[in-house]
């Protein structure tokens, strides 16, 4: 199993030197932002080294969004980005589910990602593999809950997209961690990636703020228990300062 964290853009290969990590997640571009995707300076090194690479799309994607000035352009940044992360050799690329707004059908955000991941496989797919993230906020959210990952499963399953379990997402959306592991594969057939991040806030908030893994408010060792059972590599997206200590803890508990 590969450990490894989130880390700065610049200079991944020197962030995951001074972390101890095996694998890296980047952004390849502002994550506020809707701008392609630039060539990365290290883009060979990852490439041909040995780190494994796992690239973010930016937070302002929206693929289930009914409006056409968001959910457009986020098909366009998504298939950008997918193509630049092949070029750094990432094995995936993370998207968030996305979310409609409270006067909207959910069901259009779920058949809106559909047609997406439709239409891309009959345009030759994606040049790396997509992994939908879970989140942690928005009544209307595609990937909240588990029933609505169910559902959003239902519409895209069959395109062959990846699965990536966030830990404080879930834990934040109340999600009991105890067996989420088994709650996901049965909707989804696979866990590809694992964000393994600790809460700063109680169960069930709906925030999105993640802390080092013994500093929050889930248990370190639920956390390792959910690293093990996923058996997929694992990336802390936790304050910088300790994550080479979240990387070292998990290597310990995990027997690496």
């Amino acid at each position: 199993m590969l450990i490894g964290a989130h880390v700065r853009d610049d200079d991944p290969v020197g962030a995951a030197a001074e972390r101890g990590a095996e694998v890296v997640q980047i952004f390849l571009s502002d994550p506020q932002g809707w701008k392609k995707p630039p060539a990365h300076p290290q883009a060979e090194q990852l490439r041909s080294g040995e780190l494994t690479v796992v690239v973010h799309s930016p937070y302002v994607v929206n693929v289930a969004s009914p409006n056409n000035r968001i959910r457009i352009p986020s098909r366009k940044i998504v298939v950008q980005h997918a193509q630049e992360a092949a070029n750094v050799g990432a094995i995936g690329l993370v998207v968030h589910g996305g979310h409609v707004t409270q006067s909207d059908d959910p069901e259009v955000g779920f058949d809106n990602w559909r047609k997406f991941v439709e239409r891309q496989q009959d345009a030759g797919g994606f040049a790396v593999p997509v992994f939908i993230e879970n989140t942690a906020g928005g009544e209307n959210a595609m990937a909240r809950s588990f029933d609505a990952l169910s559902r959003l499963w239902d519409a895209v399953g069959e395109f062959g997209v990846g699965f990536c379990l966030d830990t404080c997402h879930a834990f934040a959306a109340g999600e009991d961690l105890v067996d989420i592991v088994d709650r996901a594969k049965a909707i989804t057939g696979r866990i590809d990636l694992v964000h393994l991040n600790n809460s700063r806030d109680e169960f069930g908030s709906a925030r999105d703020r993640h802390a080092n893994i013994d500093s929050g408010t889930i248990d370190a060792e639920q956390l390792a228990a959910v690293a093990s059972a996923a058996g997929a590599p694992v990336i802390v997206e936790t304050p910088a300062e300790g994550q080479a200590a979240d990387i070292a803890f998990l290597r310990e508990r995990l027997g690496r």
